[in-house]
């Protein structure tokens, strides 16, 4: 046994692997029908999504990954993580299990690398039907990054490496609970499942260089602003409002750059992962978006 933990035992002793550029990469695949990729954010992993799969899964191919740097797949120590190559790896994957089409659904980190994706559209093995973004930092100048971020990835390296190995559990739980919902707050369960992730293959080390990619994004925005603004691809965004990071001032800023899409705000008192604060609501939202997507073309047939 891998984990202390069963759930995490049996989730990822149900994926694959995939050997991408000598480095390890989970996925897993549950259900039959249209393809979903659910893309997870920093710093845990595709477990993040395990309350959502049972009622996505019914009618949908779920396709999940772990990015390199977290969860189960490969942590190396000396790598420069990037957009590119997390863009890269969605790919190899879909590649992998001979994917032509599919439907996406990203949060927090991934949100970025799907922006990526959008903007180098002639990279993607894979038509990309439709993006549900769900509280991530789409947009650098009103994301909000927490406390712990900061003094692991503004730092200097040096000193981000060494507040990475000695990060205890109890300041990476008070900065869970400050995102999620005050009603919503992980239980010990989810706690000790958040733990042993980031420890696994020794991955809390190496929390600040992938930490470093959110403030790494302002180079990218205005070519990301531009492939959201001009791409044919539908997309929407999901929102807990409540969310200090990417919450209702994340929607706000993404209702004035694109008025014309979507968004889907989640009771008020939700925050920053909802598909483990409120799995049903974001069920709900996600087919409320691609129900509306199907009424729209058959308008137009």
């Amino acid at each position: 046994m891998k984990f202390s933990n069963t759930e995490l035992n049996d989730f990822e002793s149900n994926g694959q692997y995939l050997n991408f550029k000598g480095h390890s990469i989970f996925y897993r695949t549950i259900g039959e029908g249209e393809c979903l990729f659910l893309l997870h954010g920093y710093p845990f992993n595709s477990f993040d999504w395990s309350l959502v799969i049972p009622k996505l899964s019914i009618n949908r191919k779920i396709i999940l990954l772990d990015f390199l740097g977290m969860g189960f797949s490969d942590k190396p120590q000396n790598h420069s993580y990037s957009f590119e190559e997390y863009a890269e790896i969605v790919n190899e994957v879909a590649k992998h299990l001979n994917v032509t089409e599919a439907e996406i659904l990203a949060h927090d980190l991934a949100v970025s690398v799907v922006q990526e994706m959008l903007s180098s559209p002639e990279k993607n093995s894979f038509k990309i039907r439709s993006v549900a973004f769900m509280n991530g930092g789409l947009f650098t100048d009103v994301y909000k990054p927490r406390l712990i971020q900061r003094l692991l990835s503004q730092t200097p390296s040096g000193i981000g490496k060494f507040l990475s190995k000695r990060m205890s559990r109890k300041s990476v739980e008070t900065s869970l609970f400050r995102v999620f919902g005050p009603n919503t707050q992980p239980n010990e369960r989810w706690l000790d499942i958040f733990w042993e992730i980031l420890n696994f293959k020794d991955g809390k080390s190496i929390a600040y260089l992938i930490g470093r990619l959110v403030f790494a994004k302002v180079r990218y925005q205005n070519r990301w602003i531009h492939s959201m603004k001009t791409t044919p691809i539908p997309f929407c965004y999901i929102c807990g409002p409540i969310d200090p990071n990417s919450g209702r001032h994340m929607a706000n800023r993404f209702a004035e750059i694109l008025p014309s899409k979507s968004i889907y705000f989640l009771s008020e008192r939700i925050g920053h992962w909802p598909q483990i604060e409120s799995p049903e609501e974001v069920i709900s939202a996600y087919y409320q978006f691609i129900n509306g997507l199907k009424e729209s073309n058959e308008t137009r047939k």
